[in-house]
């Protein structure tokens, strides 16, 4: 009779996850490849399948979920200002974005905020104020300016940003492409002077301080300390992309900080900090909970914007910035920062300690809880993906970019004896696929 109720209850489970799995199949575009997994609920750094079945999240929706899901207090924000009010545009002020502005600018050091919903948006006006900044200040010629950007970046999915992607899918047979824009290699400090020198054109160059979607690619220390350097020199704007790596992720507040060892705030500590002209956030701006975005700079730059130049209906509405506020506040109340910091040490020194006799593991690499394992095959093999699935299996997701490559970013909120029982079931799961 068990093995009869087993199986019954396995069929009904299945049935569930093939209900889901086959409406997005129908009715929704094909433009996701996601692992057959439906989920109903999150908590912390858990999720629960619509079977009951519960999961490790090692992904936090690519760090956008830094505090945990559904945090109580991120929550209560968002519940709390959805009664009260949710959208004016900005037609009209409201009450919270003031607020929301000033708490943010002393926050991360800058003077003023823009703000937007989603980390594309945040890269499509960080573009425009870099070239609108170029005409009327630094003198370049209407429409010539250009941005320096790097080979296997990933800024989002508009028009503008696959212009400059190192992606064919992302980019193949949506063109006309956007002009303007000139590729260097990442981690490449000689070619970036070279590119900055060959045009008096050049407004800005845009990076991220750690590739993720590229593979959680960590450049030399002192790139991004030199490559700000080398910008200031010519006049040229330094803009870092942290809609991933931001608030938390590497050990810092932004990556940009590099290896500090702030202790409670951000305190930009001037031998590791590396201050961009513009900084793009998004993701965990909201703790996963709505989409906020945002692009910080000093008045000197912003102020190239003016009424009716840019803007969205959405950005700046009051209940994203109240969420904004509060998931912010609680990165520093809970010290997640430093959290990462302490627990992504942990985690590649045991990984590094399981590689030195694995076969299917050539190397982890990253920085605080933004890691990632190369697998010993092909990109195009399908041996990382089938570790995604295992581990799916045993409990934990996580998925792979770039073919044989698997991201690993845990929500800031997980402990110790969490990470220890995750890391558990990575190497036995790992063990699984040894030669």
């Amino acid at each position: 009779m068990k093995n009869i109720n087993f199986i019954n209850n396995t069929i009904e489970n299945q049935s569930q996850i093939d209900y889901h799995l086959d409406l997005e199949k129908e009715f929704g575009a094909h433009d996701y490849n996601p692992l057959p997994v439906v989920l109903k609920k999150g908590e912390g750094v858990y999720l629960w399948d619509v079977t009951g079945k519960k999961y490790f999240d090692f992904l936090s929706a690519y760090s956008a979920v830094n505090q945990g899901h559904c945090h109580p207090e991120i929550i209560k924000t968002l519940v709390d200002q959805s009664r009260n009010l949710t959208l004016t545009s900005r037609a009209f002020h409201n009450n919270k974005l003031g607020q929301y502005m000033e708490f943010a600018t002393n926050y991360f050091g800058f003077e003023r905020l823009l703000p937007m919903n989603t980390g594309a948006e945040g890269v499509e006006t960080a573009i425009k104020i870099s070239r609108k900044w170029g005409y009327t200040i630094k003198g370049v010629p209407e429409d010539q300016a250009q941005i320096i950007v790097c080979n296997n970046n990933f800024h989002g999915r508009t028009t503008t940003v696959i212009s400059f992607s190192s992606d064919p899918g992302s980019k193949d047979f949506f063109g006309p492409h956007t002009p303007g824009f000139i590729h260097i290699p990442y981690n490449d400090l000689n070619a970036l002077e070279q590119a900055i020198k060959s045009s008096k054109n050049v407004v800005g160059f845009l990076v991220e301080p750690i590739q993720g979607e590229a593979g959680v690619y960590v450049p030399d220390e002192n790139f991004l300390s030199e490559a700000k350097k080398k910008c200031k020199e010519n006049n040229v704007l330094f803009i870092a992309d942290e809609i991933q790596t931001g608030i938390g992720r590497t050990g810092s507040l932004l990556a940009v900080c590099g290896n500090c060892s702030c202790e409670d705030k951000c305190e930009r500590q001037t031998d590791t900090y590396t201050r961009p002209d513009l900084l793009i956030l998004g993701k965990a701006l909201s703790g996963g909970t709505y989409p906020v975005s945002a692009v910080l700079c000093d008045s000197n730059i912003m102020d190239v914007i003016q009424p009716g130049q840019h803007g969205s209906t959405f950005g700046g509405n009051p209940l994203g910035s109240a969420v904004a506020k509060k998931a912010l506040e609680v990165i520093t109340d809970e010290k997640l920062t430093q959290n990462a910091r302490v627990l992504g040490y942990f985690f590649r020194k045991e990984i590094n300690n399981y590689i030195k006799n694995s076969s299917i593991v050539k190397l982890v690499r990253g920085k605080g809880l933004l890691n990632a394992i190369v697998i010993n095959d092909s990109p195009d093999s399908k041996t990382a993906w089938d570790i995604c699935m295992k581990l799916r299996d045993n409990g934990l997701l996580a998925k792979p970019t770039h073919g044989n490559i698997i991201r690993f970013a845990p929500p800031l909120v997980m402990t110790k004896p969490q990470l220890i029982e995750c890391i558990s079931i990575i190497t036995k799961t790992l063990q699984d696929f040894e030669s």
